[in-house]
């Protein structure tokens, strides 16, 4: 609860008189734009992992790259617009199994322990 999320965005009161198909079309211009100012404030947000995961990372020895943490970000982001609690995601040939609310990781398995392996406890998978 103690992200806090500051949106910097212009509101203009209501004419009226106004049109309304121009008061509709800016409406759904504000719609968007609020969306896009939206997931780009939970894009900011950092992706954490757990010391389970950290464990196994270092076990197996799986490294991530700024690119792939941008990568899975952006797949734990979408995951959360669509509802998601907790998600399978499958990024170069890896398994990670992700808190969404929490933005963590919980557990990664790479390619060689990832078959014949069962995910339990999700809602939802993201392949990227």
């Amino acid at each position: 609860m103690g992200n806090k999320v500051n949106l910097h965005y212009p509101v203009s009161p209501v004419q009226p008189g106004k049109n309304k198909s121009s008061s509709t079309s800016n409406n759904s211009a504000s719609k968007s734009d609020f969306k896009e100012i939206l997931q780009k404030q939970l894009a900011n947000e950092k992706i954490k992992f757990s010391g389970h995961c950290l464990k196994r990372m270092q076990q197996n020895n799986i490294n991530f790259s700024p690119g792939q943490i941008d990568r899975l970000a952006s797949a734990v982001n979408k995951a959360q617009l669509k509802g998601a609690k907790e998600s399978l995601v499958i990024m170069d040939n890896m398994a990670l199994v992700v808190s969404i609310k929490n933005k963590t990781v919980i557990t990664a398995v790479d390619s060689q322990r990832m078959k014949e392996n069962v995910f339990t406890n999700i809602d939802s998978a993201v392949i990227i």
